[in-house]
């Protein structure tokens, strides 16, 4: 019992003798590597720069606006008998939308008819009374003085009957006002009157609102600075010159989605608006689902010249400082390099480099999180597809890691056996 004691602490011994030479080994070889390299590199995904041809947009804030924009408005006095439109829904040029109480208008306009009537039979008299004179006269059965009274009474009555006419016009034009019609096709929104209401065509009153939805206008405005450094850009020949009656304008809506159809450039003002230092422009759209309403707010990207050489880098590899300015990070000698940049438009994904980087710089896309300036990296080709769809490859992650934590909790009652089993045996 004794040998084997002294056997057991023997054994042990010689053990922990060997653990602690080859301890005391690793701790040697890791100094060794520690003095040669220091960390090893870490990895990063990478692109280098290259002149790509790409069109220049300009991104400015908008307003959308109706191609036409009609408020009916009554034209007579009277009280609304009958509203005959559907509100809300479309209506068309010369649709009767109100009717007013016609009967005081019908009366004007008997009235005007009678006068009218009236002035024609006087009318005849005098002229056949101013004909026969004509012929007395010759013989002088009657004094010229008598001719000439005949005469002007025949004149005084034509004129009599033109102003009957016109009279007789203004109160068929009064009659016909008291069907209010829509004077644009259009959207009709709510009635602002309702039945039985007296309206007022002495103050006009308005009654409803009418606007033509496709096309539409989109009204934006754009700085002078930005102006200024388009024009120079255009004139240094950094950009080529877009045809306006081609250029390509696009709508981003407020959710941020794109509208699926191109708008046209109308003008771009001649003035600058002292208040804001900034230039009016108008576009058109069609809006044939109605998508568009006035008074939304929209962003428009603005076509405004093509750049050969431009540098594009993706959005995400652009860091924002606290003092506002923008970073990257490039690879140069196989270390990190701090650089700030300007940059101009966004291209989808990409932005428009116009300072700070060349063709053929190394730029930092993805793992720059865990790296700062100085550090060794070991760059590696950015795959754009692969980024893309990081957010596909997430859930199976999860899935994986979803029998992990199942495996996890998998030992608990594997272990409840075994203690089970533990108690029998004491």
């Amino acid at each position: 019992m004794t040998n084997r004691l002294f056997l057991h602490k023997r054994y042990v011994a010689t053990v922990l003798l060997s653990c602690l030479v080859a301890l005391s080994g690793c701790g040697k070889e890791d100094q060794q590597a520690g003095a040669q390299g220091g960390p090893p590199p870490t990895p990063v995904s990478t692109i280098k720069l290259t002149e790509t041809p790409t069109t220049i947009f300009t991104t400015l804030p908008g307003r959308v606006n109706a191609v036409r924009d009609a408020q009916v408005r009554a034209r007579v006095n009277g009280i609304v008998q009958k509203i005959e439109f559907e509100q809300g829904r479309e209506v068309k040029k010369g649709q009767v939308l109100f009717r007013i109480d016609p009967a005081t208008y019908q009366a004007q306009y008997a009235q005007a008819e009678a006068a009218l009537n009236q002035a024609k039979a006087t009318a005849g008299s005098a002229r056949q009374l101013a004909n026969r004179y004509s012929t007395l006269v010759k013989s002088n059965a009657v004094s010229r003085q008598e001719y000439d009274d005949a005469r002007a009474q025949a004149n005084q009555a034509d004129a009599t009957i033109a102003s009957a006419k016109a009279a007789l016009d203004a109160a068929r034009i009064n009659l016909s006002y008291t069907d209010v019609e829509s004077p644009i096709d259009g959207i009709i929104g709510r009635a602002l009157v309702t039945e039985g209401a007296l309206v007022s065509g002495t103050e006009a009153t308005e009654l409803a609102h009418v606007q033509q939805l496709d096309p539409v206008y989109v009204d934006f405005t754009q700085s002078t600075a930005e102006l200024y450094r388009l024009r120079k850009a255009l004139a240094d020949g950094q950009l080529t010159r877009v045809d306006e009656n081609t250029a390509v304008v696009q709508l981003e809506l407020e959710d941020g989605t794109q509208y699926p159809e191109n708008g046209q450039l109308l003008f771009t003002g001649v003035s600058v608006e002292p208040s804001t230092g900034q230039v009016t422009l108008r576009a058109t759209f069609p809006n044939s689902d109605k998508l568009l309403l006035p008074g939304m707010y929209v962003t428009v990207k603005l076509e405004q010249g093509k750049d050969d050489k431009a540098l594009l880098i993706p959005t995400q590899a652009i860091q924002r400082s606290t003092d506002g300015l923008s970073n990257v990070m490039v690879v140069r000698d196989g270390k990190v390099a701090s650089v700030t940049i300007q940059t101009g438009g966004e291209v989808k994904t990409d932005t428009i480099v116009t300072q700070g980087l060349k063709a053929g710089d190394e730029v930092i896309v993805e793992g720059f999180q865990k790296i700062r300036p100085g550090a060794p990296v070991k760059p590696q080709p950015w795959k754009k597809d692969k980024a893309a769809g990081n957010k596909g490859p997430q859930p199976e992650s999860g899935a994986q890691e979803q029998p992990k934590e199942g495996g996890d909790k998998a030992p608990i009652p594997e272990s409840k056996p075994e203690q089970q089993g533990d108690k029998p045996a004491q």
